[in-house]
């Protein structure tokens, strides 16, 4: 006879713990529980492709600030990439190779801790309630099944942390990485504006910079990678995202054949991919892509994501935004209801990553 099956549960009894995905690793698994076997269907829909001629732009922005043809060259190949994927990656960016090689090392060797140390950041607070917080899936509760990594969150701006706040093990480089960060996305909101024909400052004049939320994302080795995911398929919520992976590979975008297509590592390079928020204002002039995260029987992996986005308590997150005006015209009336960041965010948080985009529930 089938034995009953209590989810809520098991989710309960696995947060509780506060040990994470990695707890269930180092205390020797070798079948996954069931909260993260996910729909074998939607892992394996669409076919895979890791060709050149699939695979997303790279673009170096060697020479942005001193030559003006170079400049023009580099938002053309901006817009190109933003239409077509929604995700480049981008080279001579201005941040450091050592700078990036310590804000891996330092997101590691906050995973990596002890258990006990790392279990007073454990929290399912909102982010912006606590201002460093570490936890597996933020929609644990919510997705239909649980993504196999775990997460630390930080608010970096326009309210960041004091540095007592933050985990002594990566706090000066947590810091010194998302200033960088910081600076690199107002540039690249810069020639976005331009891509889009607007002023250089547009974008920045109306708040898509203002904000900054730091993922430290730690993927462990899984045992049965076949039946779940490192990340569920999505797109994100911010304005822009800037994202650093380690050398591991697994992350994947859909293409606009309806292909996965693997996003290499590419030594000192950043990917770039905007979000729902950025397709929203542009009127799907620029389109914010699914992606996703494999799991992998090696590791762990690594990644830090940088969103660009105000959040639910912030001062601005009533702030109306809709496809710009300047975009619109009676050939190209607007696709999108008008919305603010918290209407939009509340709606993206209850959901969670369903595989079905939160714009669709803002399209007019």
């Amino acid at each position: 006879m089938a034995t009953s099956y209590d989810r809520q549960s098991e989710l309960k009894a696995f947060d509780d713990t506060k040990a994470g995905v990695k707890g269930l690793v180092d205390g020797g698994l070798t079948k996954i529980p069931r909260i993260f076997i996910h729909d074998q269907s939607k892992i394996n829909n669409k076919s895979s492709s890791g060709d050149s001629i699939h695979s997303i732009p790279i673009i170096d922005f060697n020479g942005i600030d001193s030559d003006s043809s170079v400049r023009i060259d580099i938002i053309n190949k901006v817009r190109d990439a933003c239409k077509k994927w929604g995700f480049f990656q981008v080279i001579n960016h201005g941040i450091p190779a050592a700078i990036l090689d310590d804000i891996i090392d330092g997101v590691r060797k906050f995973h990596e801790q002890d258990t006990e140390v790392k279990k007073r950041f454990y929290s399912r607070e909102q982010a912006g309630i606590a201002k460093f917080k570490f936890n597996t899936n933020f929609d644990f509760y919510q997705s239909p099944a649980a993504n196999w990594r775990d997460s630390m969150y930080c608010i970096m701006a326009p309210d960041p942390p004091s540095s007592e706040e933050l985990p002594d093990v990566c706090r000066d480089i947590l810091i010194d990485y998302s200033n960088k960060v910081a600076a690199l996305s107002n540039i690249l909101f810069e020639l976005l504006s331009e891509a889009l024909g607007l002023n250089a400052n547009y974008l920045k004049d109306i708040g898509c910079s203002e904000g900054l939320l730091f993922l430290g994302h730690y993927y462990p080795v899984c045992p049965e990678p076949e039946l779940t995911m490192g990340t569920s398929s999505h797109s994100d919520n911010s304005f822009l995202t800037v994202l650093l992976q380690d050398q591991s590979g697994g992350l994947q975008v859909l293409s606009c054949k309806n292909q996965w297509v693997d996003v290499n590592p590419t030594p000192g390079a950043l990917v770039i991919n905007l979000g729902d928020m950025l397709q929203l204002i542009s009127n799907d002039k620029f389109k914010s892509s699914e992606h996703r995260v494999l799991a992998k029987s090696v590791g762990p992996r690594i990644s830090v994501a940088c969103f660009n986005i105000q959040l639910t308590h912030s001062k601005n997150a009533s702030r109306l935004y809709g496809p710009i005006k300047e975009l619109l015209s009676e050939e190209t009336p607007p696709v999108y209801l008008e919305t603010t960041i918290k209407e939009y965010l509340t709606y993206y948080y209850s959901k969670g990553l369903n595989g079905i985009s939160a714009l669709e529930h803002f399209k007019l």
